[in-house]
């Protein structure tokens, strides 16, 4: 993006909509003419589909920092956001917490876009690594990144709490079940695991689906605007929140994960049943990240760019 140095070129198609084309690090189908004149789309090559280019390009790496320090402020507000809300014991919890995931989400992608594109998520990277729109280099770095941010925002949350609390809320983390004093000695209560997959399943592809895919679209991006768009992905991604913590009401689930790596951060700082299920926060947005992408394909071509 023009003034931001260190910006990723073709993170400029992924946002701003002011390079429609991929750029030669982007491994999209081409669209060719045939001696007919017909338009037919040429895959892309092994090679351009890994981006070896982007393993060993000083720029991606660069730009995989905003990535991990982004992440990391996320997983640290977040989960401090998380354990404030519930120790304040406030009536309406699910509210305050999805309000102020959307404000922090927002704020951080603004800070973060114009360096690495604003992913922080591997669900984005990965979606977009489905979608043909980054290299599997590039989606290696940056997941990567991602991964190593959220054990940097746990661990700078586990120095600030005391012991009392991170042992209470588990540092903010994920989780499906945790072990509550009963009548006849502590007992396990939770989500059952196939109810908390199915909800990262769906929740993770309204989330593409309904914020993430507009910024995919250069052409709704550019009509609506950079800020306006990452603005809908906070809201959505706020509103998600609240739904899979409401949804269920069940004391021992703390919602739909919707990042893994922020799912990853606490579990390997604080450990414990943090694990227990953990699996499903990866495998319930996998499986969401590759329904977008058969939707994208489904499609026709000329209705995913909508917005002139």
């Amino acid at each position: 993006m023009a003034g931001y140095p260190g910006t990723v070129e073709d993170e400029e198609s992924l946002y701003s909509g002011k390079n429609p084309h991929p750029s030669a690090t982007t491994p999209m189908a081409e669209v060719v003419q045939n001696e007919g004149g017909i338009q037919k789309k040429k895959s892309p090559t092994l090679i351009e589909m890994l981006g070896l280019e982007d393993l060993f390009s000083l720029t991606t790496w660069r730009a995989s920092v905003a990535e991990l320090l982004g992440t990391a402020v996320l997983v640290f507000a977040l989960d401090t956001i998380v354990i404030s809300t519930i120790q304040t014991q406030t009536k309406t919890p699910n509210l305050i917490l999805s309000t102020l995931v959307a404000i922090i989400v927002t704020i951080l992608l603004l800070a973060t876009y114009p360096i690495s594109g604003g992913h922080i998520n591997p669900v984005v990277t990965f979606a977009a690594l489905l979608t043909g729109l980054i290299s599997i280099s590039k989606a290696f770095i940056y997941i990567l990144a991602q991964c190593v941010g959220g054990i940097v925002g746990a661990l700078a949350l586990k120095v600030v709490v005391n012991s009392e609390i991170e042992q209470t809320f588990s540092l903010g983390g994920c989780t499906l079940t945790v072990v509550a004093p009963g009548p006849d000695g502590p007992t396990v209560v939770g989500l059952e695991t196939g109810q908390a997959l199915w909800l990262e399943i769906i929740c993770g592809f309204v989330f593409l689906f309904a914020s993430v895919w507009m910024a995919f679209d250069h052409r709704q991006a550019k009509g609506l605007g950079r800020v306006n768009v990452l603005i809908i992905v906070g809201i959505v991604l706020g509103l998600l929140v609240y739904v899979s913590t409401t949804v269920t009401a069940t004391k021992g689930y703390a919602g739909a994960g919707l990042n893994p790596a922020r799912c990853l951060g606490p579990a390997i700082v604080r450990g414990g049943h943090l694990w227990n299920g953990h699996w499903v926060f990866w495998v319930g947005p996998a499986i969401a990240c590759v329904a977008f992408a058969i939707y994208t394909k489904v499609i026709p071509s000329h209705l995913s760019h909508t917005m002139e």
